[in-house]
C-alpha cells in the first residue's frame, strides 16, 4: 500500500494500539510512544509470585462490540482470542446474606427473582427488553458515530431521541417503576459505577447497561484482559507499527493551526503529519498543550468517581466466591453520596471481587487464589482531601467482615501479599486526571455525544484523540469504538487535506 503519511500516537493503551492498526492498514507509518515500560494502560496487568491481576477491566461486556471492531481490524474474537462465555455474569450479594446470580439463563433468573419479589420476573423482562432497545438505539444514533458538525446532533430528530432515550428521569426512579424490592432496585442500577456515576443522578438511559449484560452475556479471555492488549500489539507490529516504551511525552509542539510533533522528557523530539493522543484528554490539554480556554473549560466539567483497588495473593482457594462478585450494602444511597458529594467513601462500602482462577487456573499457583477487590471512592479533590491510608483500612475491614458473613472466616490468615492502588496512583502512573479511572470525564447527558470532548481539536487541525475521555466514552468496548471512529475521521479529513495540496 502507498505511504499515506506519518502518524504519532501518544500512549499505548487499548485506544492507541487499535488506532495504530487502523492507520497502518491504511498506509500510515505509525510510531507509538508510551510513558511506561509496558502497554495496556488501564488494561494492563500485574504479575507477582505467580499471581496475575488485571489492573482495570476484568470481563468482556458488550461482546458484540468487540466482535464488530475486532472484525474491522482483521481479527475474529473467538478465533484470535481464547474466550469463554460465563454462565454467571456476576453474583450480587446483599447484607442479609442472600445472593442473586445475574445470568442470561431466563429460567434461573425467574427462579431467583420470584423468591425475592413475586411477579418481578415479568417486570425484569420488560425492563431488560426496553433497556436493550435503548442500547441499540443509543449505539445507532448517539454512540457509534462521529459528530463533526453542530447540526449533526442538534436537530428535531435528536431532540425527540433524547426523550426516547429516557434522559428526563433518573435511573433509580425509573427502576423503582419495575421493582418494589430495594435489593432488586440496587441490583439493576449499581452498574452505573462502570461509567463512574450514581444511578440517583444519572438518566435512565443507563438501564441499557444491565439490559445489554442480560441479553448478550459476558466473556472472559484466558490469560486475562491483558491478552486483548497482547493480540492487538501483535497485530499492530505485523502491520509495521513501531512501539517505543519508557518515552514520556512532556509537550506537543505546535505551529500555527498544526501540531508538528512531540517533545520527550529527555529533550528529544519526534515529528509526524498527524498526532493522536491516547493519553487522558484533560491531562493533554492541561500538561501537553499551551494553556487556554479549552483546558479551563475541561477543569469545570464533571469528573467520574475513582476506585480503590486491593489485590490479594492468597495461599488458599475460596470457591464460595465466583469469578465476578459484587457486594451491595443496605447503605447503598448514602455510600454513593459519600463518593460523589463528599469525594470520599462510605463507612459500609459496596465492592466488587474478581477471582479469575475460577475460569483460568493460570492466574495463580496451584492451590492458590487471586483476588482483586475494587471499591468505589471519590476522585481526588483539593477541596476535599482524604486520608487514603485510613480509607484503605476501612475498606479492607469491610471486605473481610462481609466475607465472614458468607462463611469465609480465615482469609486474613491466607493473604500472602497485598497490593493497593489508591486514586493518587491512577493519576501518577497513568496520568488520569483526578484519579477518575472511569473515563476521567463523567458520562452525564451534557457530556455525551456532541457535548463530549471531540476526537479532533478545534484549533490544531491534525491533533486527534482516542480513549475514554473523548467520544463515545469509557470502557474497553467504547474505547475500541473510539479508535475506529477517530481513524475514520482521520482518513476522511486527511484525504481532503492531501487532495487540497495537489
Amino acid at each position: 500500500m502507498a505511504n499515506t503519511g506519518t502518524a504519532l500516537i501518544i500512549g499505548a493503551g487499548i485506544g492507541g494500539i487499535a488506532t495504530s492498526i487502523f492507520l497502518a492498514k491504511n498506509g500510515y507509518r505509525v510510531d507509538v510512544y508510551e510513558k511506561n515500560d509496558s502497554p495496556g494502560g488501564r488494561c494492563g496487568q500485574i504479575i507477582r509470585d505467580g499471581h496475575r491481576f488485571d489492573i482495570g477491566a476484568t470481563m468482556m461486556l458488550m461482546p458484540d462490540v468487540y466482535r464488530d471492531v475486532l472484525n474491522s481490524l482483521g481479527l475474529t474474537l473467538e478465533k484470535d482470542l481464547k474466550v469463554k462465555a460465563l454462565d454467571n455474569i456476576y453474583s450480587v450479594w446483599f447484607d442479609d446474606g442472600s445472593k442473586l446470580d445475574f445470568t442470561t439463563n431466563k429460567q434461573r433468573m425467574e427462579e431467583q427473582l420470584e423468591k425475592i419479589e413475586p411477579g418481578s420476573f415479568a417486570s425484569a423482562e420488560r425492563y431488560v427488553s426496553t433497556g436493550f432497545t435503548l442500547y441499540k438505539t443509543a449505539f445507532e444514533k448517539l454512540i457509534g458515530r462521529n459528530f463533526t458538525r453542530f447540526f449533526d446532533f442538534f436537530n428535531l430528530t435528536n431532540a425527540l431521541l433524547l426523550i426516547r432515550l429516557k434522559t428526563y428521569i433518573t435511573h433509580s426512579r425509573y427502576t423503582a417503576r419495575f421493582f418494589r424490592s430495594k435489593h432488586l432496585q440496587m441490583a439493576y442500577t449499581f452498574q452505573n459505577i462502570y461509567v463512574g456515576q450514581s444511578p440517583f443522578t444519572s438518566p435512565a438511559l443507563f438501564s441499557m447497561i444491565p439490559s445489554a449484560e442480560l441479553t448478550e452475556g459476558s466473556m472472559f479471555p484466558i490469560g486475562g484482559m491483558y491478552s486483548v492488549v497482547k493480540k492487538l500489539m501483535e497485530t499492530a507490529e505485523e502491520h509495521g507499527v513501531i512501539f517505543h516504551f519508557s518515552k514520556p511525552v512532556v509537550r506537543i509542539s505546535t505551529e500555527g493551526k498544526s501540531a508538528s510533533g512531540v517533545v520527550f522528557s529527555d529533550g528529544k523530539e519526534a515529528k509526524a503529519d498527524i498526532i493522536i493522543a491516547n493519553a487522558d484528554l484533560p491531562y493533554v490539554y492541561r500538561k501537553l498543550l499551551p494553556s487556554g480556554f479549552k483546558s479551563r473549560r475541561l477543569e469545570r466539567m464533571k469528573y467520574s468517581c475513582s476506585a480503590l483497588v486491593i489485590h490479594w495473593g492468597l495461599d488458599k482457594q475460596y470457591p464460595q466466591i465466583g469469578q465476578h462478585s459484587t457486594f451491595l450494602s443496605d447503605d447503598f444511597r448514602n455510600g454513593l453520596d459519600r463518593i460523589f458529594r463528599d469525594k470520599s467513601m462510605g463507612d459500609d462500602p459496596c465492592f466488587y471481587i474478581h477471582a479469575p482462577v475460577r475460569t483460568d487456573p493460570s492466574a495463580a499457583p496451584a492451590g492458590c487464589d487471586t483476588f482483586s477487590v475494587a471499591v468505589g471512592v471519590g476522585h481526588l479533590d483539593k477541596k476535599n482531601p482524604q486520608d487514603w491510608d485510613h480509607l484503605t483500612d476501612i475498606a479492607r475491614r469491610a471486605v473481610i467482615r462481609k466475607l465472614k458473613k458468607i462463611g469465609i472466616n480465615d482469609i486474613e490468615d491466607h493473604i500472602k501479599f497485598e497490593i493497593t492502588v489508591p486514586p493518587a496512583e491512577w493519576e501518577e502512573v497513568l496520568n488520569i486526571s483526578r484519579g477518575s479511572v472511569f473515563g476521567s470525564l463523567a458520562h452525564n447527558i451534557l457530556q455525551m455525544g456532541y457535548f463530549r470532548p471531540h476526537n479532533r481539536d478545534q484549533h490544531y487541525r491534525n491533533l486527534y484523540f482516542t480513549g475514554g475521555s473523548t467520544h463515545p466514552g469509557n470502557g474497553i468496548p467504547m474505547v475500541l469504538l473510539s479508535a475506529r471512529l477517530v481513524s475514520e475521521r482521520i482518513l476522511s479529513e486527511q484525504k481532503n487535506v492531501n487532495r487540497g495540496k495537489q
